[in-house]
């Protein structure tokens, strides 16, 4: 399917017959690489847009034929694997089982706070700048979404996220840095090519939830479940890139998230959460799907990454090279 699509992606737009391929995406690996691969490609369309491809792609109705299929095999996936918390006291329970921090913490940040080397780090930080690179954007197509408190709340959020009205201070310029001080390429996207399936579902969940204004309860849950766990584990990254000497752009960016999403936690919980579910208390199973469906694939990214480490092995298709000597 991404064959296909990228195929077709390099001629103009109105030419996708090709990609009606609704019982292939059914049939495919619902986490696999074909399908996220695939759905990446689709909603990078919506973002930046891909080089050398026609910006009429975003709306051609026979690739949105083939994200829809995609799409719901991906969602009734996650729907029967996640735990989903459920029941009228669904998204509090969700969002209460956040707050609970292990005596003996075991995952991708503890482990690198305790163990990691500095070409892990550097590893770790190449697959998520497909996310900080755009770090916030899918959490903006919901503003329109919202009302009230929970709008506010969610603005107020994103306002710090994008610097506070300093291009200089926002996230993902503050990420771009990072890179740069770890010797990685900061180019937007530039290490798609390297990345894997399970960190793509984690990028792809925010942007099919962020699409889609029936969503808007699981965006929300996205959303919360970020900023709560955020803080804790901003802090032991930033512990790990201390401890193997990592320069103050890599410490800072962490260092950041460490303050800024303490404060934040307590925003979400209280008015983009607390707001949306007192204008629509119908969405809590929802936002609780947001949550759960977030946790259990960040913990399937993190037990990738780890496998491959334990093996010796890169946690990417290819170690990421070093940034290129500026001119």
């Amino acid at each position: 399917m991404s064959e296909a699509l990228i195929g077709a992606l390099g001629r103009e737009p109105g030419r996708a017959s090709a990609l009606c391929a609704g019982d292939e995406a059914g049939r495919a690996d619902p986490y696999g690489d074909d399908l996220q691969l695939a759905l990446y490609l689709c909603y990078e369309l919506h973002y930046r847009g891909l080089d050398g491809v026609d910006d009429g792609w975003e709306w051609d109705p026979e690739l949105l034929r083939l994200r829809g299929a995609l799409e719901a095999r991906f969602l009734d996936a996650l729907r029967a694997d996640a735990p989903v918390h459920a029941g009228p006291r669904a998204a509090q329970e969700a969002l209460d089982a956040l707050l609970v921090e292990p005596v003996h913490g075991k995952g991708l940040s503890f482990y690198l706070k305790d163990e990691g080397e500095l070409w892990q780090l550097r590893e770790y930080a190449a697959l998520r700048s497909l996310y900080h690179l755009k770090e916030a954007d899918p959490h903006a197509w919901v503003i329109p979404r919202l009302t009230g408190r929970a709008k506010a709340g969610l603005v107020a959020v994103e306002y710090d996220e994008f610097g506070a009205g300093r291009a200089e201070r926002a996230h993902q310029r503050l990420y771009a840095e990072l890179m740069e001080d770890l010797d990685l390429d900061p180019a937007y996207g530039h290490y798609l090519e390297a990345a894997t399936a399970p960190l793509l579902a984690t990028v792809n969940l925010m942007s099919v939830l962020g699409l889609h204004r029936a969503l808007r309860g699981g965006l929300v849950g996205h959303f919360a479940a970020l900023e709560i766990t955020s803080s804790p584990g901003s802090r032991r990254i930033a512990q790990a890139l201390e401890r193997v000497g990592a320069g103050p752009a890599a410490v800072g960016f962490h260092a950041e998230h460490v303050e800024a999403d303490a404060v934040h936690e307590q925003v979400v919980r209280r008015e983009v959460v607390g707001g949306l579910l007192a204008d629509e208390p119908g969405l809590g199973d929802d936002v609780a799907f947001g949550v759960d469906a977030t946790v259990w694939l960040e913990d399937r990214f993190s037990d990738a990454v780890l496998s491959a480490w334990g093996r010796g092995a890169s946690a990417l298709r290819e170690p990421p090279e070093a940034a290129p000597e500026a001119a």
